[in-house]
């Protein structure tokens, strides 16, 4: 059972967290985290269903590109093509659970690994510095800093990426509106399936918000430890 120590950290950690993500400065800048984890989404699950893996790009505008090729149609291309918006909530949450059970550093050299592989796919110079600083920041915790900063920054990573990934999927819901888009993951889903775009878009939003309630229950509300 956490203790009121751990839970002042991880509570420090998560207020941290959801500054990054609702400040309009910090979100410009750290969207392009929740991209660079989606973009790993798509690509991982392309491989692991068989497809191959072509190449990765990430713009300055925060938005992505995972190429593969395969078959255009069938459950690879879906699960490929559904992977994306997931994908931060399902790393925040393993890594929360990662840190909450003192295995920080497993946390760490995960992401170190995921960094070193993500560089043979990248095709543009943006998506190279994003993963190169991304990994030197990763290297730093594991190499420099003591063990309470890495809790720190490991718990602030699986807070931001459990409540950045809702408010993608919030953010693409308000974009397609505005924009009428047929080319977000939701519109290729749904040429791909019998269900709509938009309930593509509640399925992430559901996904991504149950990931961030499982995280508050796994740690106890603030208060909640004896």
């Amino acid at each position: 059972m956490p203790t009121a120590g751990s839970l002042d950290n991880t509570w420090a950690a998560a207020a941290t967290a959801a500054l990054l993500v609702v400040l309009p400065p910090a979100w410009s800048v750290t969207r392009h985290l929740v991209t660079l984890v989606h973009e790993a989404g798509h690509a991982s699950v392309a491989v692991l269903t068989g497809r191959r893996l072509n190449g990765i790009r990430l713009h300055t505008d925060t938005s992505g590109l995972t190429v593969s090729s395969g078959r255009p149609r069938g459950p690879g291309m879906i699960a490929t093509a559904a992977a994306g918006y997931p994908a931060p909530a399902a790393l925040g949450l393993v890594s929360m659970v990662l840190v909450e059970n003192d295995l920080t550093p497993w946390a760490l050299y995960t992401g170190l690994v995921t960094m070193a592989l993500m560089l043979a796919f990248i095709r543009n110079w943006f998506g190279l510095l994003v993963v190169v600083v991304v990994a030197a920041a990763v290297a730093l915790l594991i190499w420099r800093a003591p063990i309470d900063v890495q809790d720190f920054a490991a718990l602030t990573f699986a807070w931001f990426l459990l409540a950045a990934a809702p408010r993608a999927c919030v953010d693409l819901w308000s974009h397609r509106r505005r924009t009428r888009t047929r080319t977000s993951d939701a519109d290729v889903l749904a040429r791909l399936t019998v269900l709509p775009a938009a309930v593509w878009n509640l399925v992430f939003i559901a996904l991504t918000g149950a990931a961030l309630a499982a995280a508050v229950w796994l740690v106890g509300l603030p208060g909640s430890a004896p």
